[in-house]
């Protein structure tokens, strides 16, 4: 396959963008998340575009202030999901699950209320239209032969970076069950993840066996987030009984027992792929080391 031009990276990403808001507008949990990674992938773009840095700022903020408006949303929705699946398994007492899901579809009905389709609408829009200038500029840029390589180096350069960053972390949450340091893990593998996608696609290529690697690793550590997330839910909801009813705090500790198995079982997954993580990472670092090297000559 032939290599990409900036241009081509950006449409494409904005077209998926903008496909997206129809149904953020509606509430669809789907197009949330599709939007979420929308924002994601444009942000990890705009660096590298080589573009006026003030331009470039002013986006990035506008599409970090979408990521984190639909974030609190996307998070509750990943909630009612995962109690879905503890209640299509029964993985834990049944009342237990429905109170905590009586809490969640209370939390998300607020954080709808509070995500003013007028808002999120003109938060894209305003995102959306300095894209397409973005966007137009590039392609006149291009247009008149402007191709030179210091993207693609740029590119390299902060995928080496980001892969020192992962061992770094991996390193320091070592083989103990610590949940923050293995939050870290996940945010910096989700980080690598990204620019190792916009690396290969930049040049032409398809899915790579480093990508479903980091992908595996970024689901696994998602799953354990989000049980994590869960447990701290359950202890609000088990603090929150007035009057104490013992009955329910009983269940309420079955579920965070199973919970906590859960997390342990998802922990081991992850300890089982850390070997194979630590070595993309040094094979990364190796990559950027050397189209350094070919730049300086």
């Amino acid at each position: 396959m032939l290599s990409l031009r900036r241009y081509d990276l950006l449409q494409s990403r904005l077209e998926r963008f903008t496909r997206a808001l129809p149904g953020v507008t509606s509430g669809d949990p789907r197009a949330i998340h599709r939007a979420r990674v929308a924002c994601r992938r444009l942000r990890e773009l705009m660096p590298v575009l080589e573009l006026e840095a003030d331009k470039i700022r002013t986006v990035n903020r506008r599409l970090k202030k979408l990521t984190r408006l639909l974030g609190g949303v996307r998070e509750i929705d990943v909630l009612t999901q995962l109690l879905a699946e503890l209640q299509g398994a029964r993985l834990a007492p049944l009342r237990a699950l429905r109170r905590v899901g009586d809490e969640v579809r209370k939390a998300r009905e607020e954080a709808m209320s509070g995500f003013s389709h007028k808002s999120i609408t003109e938060a894209f829009h305003r995102a959306n239209r300095k894209l397409e200038r973005i966007a137009a500029d590039l392609e006149k840029l291009e247009d008149r032969g402007s191709r030179g390589r210091g993207w693609r180096w740029a590119i390299d350069a902060r995928v080496a970076r980001r892969a020192s960053a992962l061992k770094a972390t991996i390193t320091e949450a070592g083989s103990m069950y610590v949940p923050e340091r293995l939050h870290q893990v996940r945010i910096a593998l989700k980080k690598l993840r990204y620019g190792v996608e916009l690396s290969a696609e930049a040049g032409g290529l398809r899915e790579s066996a480093d990508i479903r690697l980091l992908k595996r690793g970024q689901d696994i550590l998602g799953r354990l987030r989000d049980r994590q997330v869960l447990i701290d839910r359950v202890r609000r909801v088990q603090a929150s009984l007035v009057p104490p009813d013992m009955s329910a705090w009983r269940e309420l500790d079955a579920l965070l027992l199973s919970l906590e198995h859960s997390c342990r079982r998802i922990h081991a997954r992850y300890l089982q792929n850390q070997g194979r993580l630590l070595a993309l990472c040094d094979r990364l670092g190796a990559r950027g080391s050397a189209s350094a090297a070919r730049r300086a000559v």
